[in-house]
């Protein structure tokens, strides 16, 4: 059955205040990957003060926010944004890049980590377990906003859009899903594990979604204004193979627990 799309991106309106649902799932990812991080401190299954955390959250909000913003910036719409600085700071707009963000998260990881004297790797170890939750949350905002839609389809299953003729793949789904969900999933079974070795929870991460998203972004409609930037793969597949090859590179390094 053809689902035709008419969902509302503003969640709540009061007058002249709208709350949109992506704003919604940046706030409740944020407020998962708070308590979550805490949640495996407790357990021991982190090993990180407690007192750091709420210190910790607050910079990553930061980074995601700046690094998000800026990578789309660099990576999607420079020529734009060039003739436009003004529009950089119209975040409200749309435009935010998962691996900008992910470049943001690094730099702070290395930083924070000096200047608080924390492991990195148990640092980075709390971005990977809690932070699928909130690119779960971020698809299927995406799929509210009908934003990054993808290819077209003769499935059942498609996405008829409006001003559309024809059916696409419901790829902020696939992506929630996979990017999202089954990536938690896959990384709690062995952070919660007794595995004779502990595997880092980062360098996972960096392999499961980069091998995802590579696979996902063939359902995915690539940006009007880049299309293909190198064969037939989008920018987003450019961008996930030095991911993969870094986290590659981690696990073969993988120190016993």
């Amino acid at each position: 059955m053809i689902y035709e799309h008419n969902l509302n991106p503003v969640a709540v309106e009061f007058f002249s205040l709208k709350i949109y649902w992506y704003s919604l799932a940046y706030i409740f990812g944020f407020i998962f990957c708070n308590y979550y991080s805490k949640y495996l401190i407790k357990k021991k299954l982190l090993n990180l003060n407690l007192l750091i955390i709420d210190d910790f959250i607050t910079w990553l909000i930061v980074s995601i926010l700046l690094g998000g913003r800026l990578g789309y910036v660099i990576f999607y719409n420079f020529d734009f944004y060039f003739s436009n600085p003004v529009e950089i700071f119209k975040i409200w707009q749309g435009g935010m890049s998962f691996h900008g963000a992910l470049l943001g998260i690094i730099l702070l990881l290395i930083f924070y980590s000096k200047i608080k004297k924390v492991e990195f790797s148990h640092l980075a170890n709390l971005v990977a377990y809690s932070s699928p939750i909130g690119i779960f949350l971020g698809r299927l905002a995406n799929f509210v906003n009908a934003e990054l839609i993808g290819r077209p389809t003769d499935g059942t299953w498609g996405i008829l859009y409006k001003s559309e003729l024809l059916t696409r793949h419901p790829s902020q789904i696939y992506e929630a899903l996979f990017e999202g969900l089954i990536i938690f999933l896959i990384l709690n079974f062995f952070v919660r594990s007794n595995l004779k070795y502990k595997f880092n929870g980062y360098a996972l991460f960096l392999i499961f979604y980069s091998f995802f998203r590579f696979n996902l972004e063939f359902f995915r409609q690539p940006d009007s204004h880049l299309g293909f930037v190198i064969g037939n793969m989008s920018m987003g597949q450019v961008l996930t193979l030095p991911m993969f090859i870094i986290g590659i590179i981690f696990l073969k390094n993988e120190k016993k627990l």
